[in-house]
């Protein structure tokens, strides 16, 4: 099984207030990459989708969530500034499920540093761009590796 960690894509210039930043939605590229990333995804049997609570989070996995019939849900270890241990606590219980999760740019590569730390293999580095993506293999009870995928190219990029 996959777990399937997704930086959010593109999205505008950020809001001066964290309230409003919450609510910043993806730009027009932003768009593109969530087609992207339901073109690359897709058809992977995914049971579920969380998110951070902010829109760009939720709108980066709508189109997957959407086309497997799911609902997006609101998954606060996945905010901004969580502490990685919440989001490692986190990815631990869900393995063995087949799982898209999106949050942010601080958060993934703190989570994926301590990964490291703690002995899971990943290829590809702890750093994730906009709509890239940590494709983490489980045993159905822990984590075993993980391989990071850049983000989609775009037909203008």
């Amino acid at each position: 099984m996959t777990i399937y960690l997704v930086r959010h894509a593109h999205a505008g210039e950020r809001y001066d207030s964290n309230e409003e930043d919450r609510h910043r939605p993806l730009s027009p590229k932003g768009q593109a990459q969530a087609l992207g990333l339901l073109e690359r995804y897709g058809a992977r049997p995914i049971t579920r989708v969380l998110s951070s609570p902010s829109l760009r989070c939720q709108q980066t996995v709508a189109p997957v969530a959407r086309h497997r019939g799911l609902e997006v849900q609101i998954c606060d270890p996945l905010d901004e500034g969580s502490p990685p241990d919440e989001g490692i606590t986190l990815l631990r219980s869900l393995a063995g499920q087949e799982i898209m999760l999106c949050s942010h740019g601080d958060v993934i590569p703190a989570i994926m540093r301590s990964l490291i730390t703690s002995g899971l293999e990943i290829e590809g580095g702890a750093a994730a761009s906009k709509a890239g993506t940590f494709e983490i293999e489980t045993d159905g009870t822990d984590l075993v590796s993980a391989t990071y995928v850049p983000p989609p190219v775009l037909a203008r990029d």
